[in-house]
């Protein structure tokens, strides 16, 4: 006899991504409808305006974002006068990315407005059951990061196959 099949909907990961989901669809549609940037443009916009002059590297740790994303997102924001390029002077290599008056206008207008969404999406909780709220989500990021940290995953595979198009086999390795 095999078990009962449980629905997606008991897995708080599910759940949470559902949430996201929904309540930010809103934010996607300010951000691209009123704005013209992408939800991830926004995150640098944000890192960048509530952390200063960053190199990408640190932007891309600040923001959990990989890399690769980070610079063609960086690359856009540069296109869009919203993010400038500042050089080093003495070295050349070290390059710093900081928000440009219009990219500083832009959070100045669209952070209340994020703010607002979210506060509203709060609102369903009372100050104390936010508060409980706000407790278990740190608590939740602490256990998460732990995980990671003591996980044995396989790398992702992402796509490249090997001969035959099987996916090549892959050992689990330690994160680095």
């Amino acid at each position: 006899m095999t078990a009962p099949r449980r629905p997606l909907d008991d897995l708080l990961l599910y759940r949470l991504s559902r949430l996201l989901s929904v309540a930010g669809s809103m934010v996607i549609r300010l951000c691209e409808g009123r704005f013209g940037i992408t939800r991830r443009e926004w995150r640098l916009v944000a890192v960048l305006a509530s952390r200063g002059e960053l190199s990408s590297s640190e932007l891309a740790e600040h923001a959990q974002l990989d890399r690769a994303r980070t610079s063609k997102s960086v690359g856009s924001l540069v296109a869009k006068q919203l993010v400038s390029r500042v050089v080093r002077p003495g070295d050349r290599r070290q390059v710093r990315l900081a928000l440009t008056e219009s990219g500083q206008a832009l959070y100045e207008e669209l952070f209340p407005l994020v703010t607002q969404i979210n506060g509203e999406l709060m609102g369903a909780l009372g100050e104390d059951d936010a508060a409980r709220f706000d407790e278990c989500l740190r608590r939740l990021h602490t256990r998460a990061e732990r995980m990671v940290e003591e996980a044995v995953l396989p790398k992702a595979d992402r796509g490249r196959r090997g001969a035959g198009g099987a996916a090549s086999p892959q050992k689990p390795r330690k994160p680095e």
